[in-house]
């Protein structure tokens, strides 16, 4: 397989927000830069849409996470009950790059009370040389279709151990699947589901792997030589 010919450095914003000297909300986002002497107008759009993107939640935890923070402190002072602080984290993930592929993924972490914090999850693969994200049906191509393929391979995994999932899993598999939720591995193709989708909050994000074969294509193969 070729070798990727691209570098990435993780940035980071974090802050600790103050209401009457007392923290109140936490957060932490992480972002990827990426440079290379090739695919550099792809790279630059993908640059600024992971920036701008980190700027946008950085906004959403000064204003609405912070707010709620604040309200929620009042709340909690006037009726003597201990002071919860609020928390956003988002962590970076790469998870494949090589050729003209990049695949990763964030999990976007938040806290504002109660007994634990929730998790999503999102992710991308790119193909840097049409500077375009790569489809799930561009990747699994197995018959009778590729949704079908993919939920008969999720039911076979879990099949080995039902007890981590809900009841009804068979229908929450079918239900609940997004074909925007997977990413690449030098392995293969994972498929993944998020919290409460199909299993209780101590499963986490469900994830299934669909290792390469005739219907299940490396993107690697979707570069063309130049």
């Amino acid at each position: 397989m070729e070798k990727s010919v691209v570098l990435v450095k993780i940035i980071t914003i974090k802050d600790e927000m103050k209401f009457k000297g007392v923290t109140l909300l936490k957060y932490k986002i992480e972002y990827p830069e990426f440079k290379s002497a090739y695919y550099q107008l792809s790279l630059s759009l993908i640059n600024k849409y992971y920036k701008f993107k980190a700027l946008e939640y950085q906004n959403h935890c000064k204003n609405e996470l912070f707010k709620m923070a604040v309200e929620q402190y009042k709340d909690d002072v006037t009726n003597n009950f201990p002071i919860h602080v609020f928390e956003a984290l988002v962590t970076y993930n790469l998870t494949y790059n090589s050729a003209c592929i990049i695949s990763n993924y964030f999990d976007q972490y938040e806290y504002t009370g109660g007994a634990h914090g929730n998790t999503i999850r999102s992710s991308q693969t790119w193909n840097l040389q049409s500077g375009s994200k790569l489809l799930l049906n561009q990747l699994v191509t197995c018959s009778p279709d590729y949704k079908a393929y993919i939920l008969s391979q999720v039911r076979e995994q879990i099949q080995k151990d039902t007890s981590i999932y809900f009841e009804d899993y068979e229908k929450l598999i079918v239900e609940t699947f997004n074909e925007n939720s997977f990413y690449c591995t030098p392995q293969g193709i994972v498929i993944y589901y998020q919290q409460y989708d199909i299993a209780p909050y101590s499963s986490g994000i469900r994830e299934f792997l669909l290792p390469y074969s005739n219907c299940v294509i490396n993107p690697a193969k979707k570069c063309f030589s130049v």
